[in-house]
Parts: C-alpha cells; structure tokens; sequence
C-alpha cells in the first residue's frame, strides 16, 4: 500500500490572457470518476459560452488518468494539462481549462503553452498537500498528564483531531502510521503504564 500521496488542498480558480484569448484555470480536488465528471460538468455549464473547456484527471484508486482537448488540436490541451497532474505527482485532482477565444491564433507551441501554465496557476492557488497513511488514537486522561502530553506532542509528527473535556480529557489523534507503536509504548511509558492509547481507524490524512 502507497504510505503517502499528493493532492490539492481545495476548489481553487485562476487566470490569463494570451493574445486576447481569455484562459481560467479551475481544479478541485476529486476521490472518484463521478466527483471528477461532475466538477467538469460544473464548470462546463458556468461557461457555456466558451469555445473550449478542456480537463485532465488523476485518481488513486484504478491509477486512473483521463483528459480532453475539447475541439483544440489533438495534444494541445488535456495533454499539456495530464502531464502537469503527472510531473508534479499530483493525485485525486481534477483540472479543467476554459478558453474564451480572442481571435487570435497561437498555434500548437502557444496552445500547449497557455493550457499548462494556466493549470499551473490553478494548482498553486488549490496549493498541494501531503497525505499519508496514519493511525488515528484515542485516549483518556486526568487535566494533569494532558497538559505533559501536549508538551509532549508540540512539534512532533501528532495531530490533534479532537480533544473532549470533562470530568476526564479524552483526546483523538493522529500519527504517522510506521510511528503508531512508538507513540503507544511512548505514552505508556510517560503515564508510569495509567494511559494505553487505543488505535481506532487507520486511514489517510494531511501531514
């Protein structure tokens, strides 16, 4: 199993002119066919109107990988897009690039030029975050050894997903996943054996 991927942060929109030709960047971040199919059919009817609205994709599960030049000549536009997703190993992220037509032709170099650097720009705007395969945690603790424990976890590689107060603190965590048995055997250890973290879910989450 792959212990870490690349993604996008969040829905993100930008764009240029190249020759009166307007281009908008849009990507989103996607799991399945369907969420990447539905957000290129969002953007498509935002911009009915437009002369192309060209899309490439990338999903983990399958290692699927789809685009389209939508009426641009052939490898100008989802191509120059895919290989954007591909070099900078994005995943789980779908980009589709509108062009409003200026009347200005910019040729095969200009069009694949244009399509790249405005997914470009809608990338750094979605901005790109690591995710890792991580061991979600659950404890309970006196106010005491909570306030050891957040010294403990300052700066570390533990996030903190949710913390419960009441007559005990009961706190859920996350951990990378090859550093679930260091922590356990760490806060055992620390809590002189009073406090066992117990693993509840292993899944993928930002690090």
């Amino acid at each position: 199993m792959c212990m870490e991927y690349k993604t996008v942060k969040t829905a993100a929109e930008d764009e240029f002119t190249e020759k009166r030709s307007r281009f908008i960047g849009n990507i989103c971040p996607v799991e399945t066919v369907e969420e990447a199919n539905a957000f290129i059919e969002k953007i498509k009817k935002t911009h009915y109107n437009a002369r192309h609205n060209c899309f490439a994709y990338i999903l983990r599960d399958g290692n699927i990988k789809r685009y389209s030049d939508d009426g641009e000549p052939q490898g100008t536009a989802g191509t120059p897009i895919l290989h954007l997703l591909e070099k900078e190993e994005i995943t789980d992220a779908v980009i589709v690039v509108t062009r409003y037509f200026g009347g200005i032709l910019l040729g095969t170099g200009g069009l694949t030029r244009a399509y790249g650097h405005a997914a470009k720009l809608a990338l750094q705007k979605g901005e790109i975050k690591r995710m890792g395969l991580c061991s979600i945690l659950k404890l309970k603790t006196d106010y005491g050894f909570y306030q050891r424990l957040l010294a403990l976890f300052k700066e570390t590689d533990v996030h903190m997903q949710s913390e419960e107060f009441l007559e005990n603190v009961t706190l859920t965590f996350s951990v990378p996943a090859e550093r679930e048995a260091f922590w356990i055997k760490t806060i055992y250890e620390q809590s002189e054996g009073k406090i066992t973290a117990q693993k509840i879910s292993q899944n993928f989450a930002e690090i």
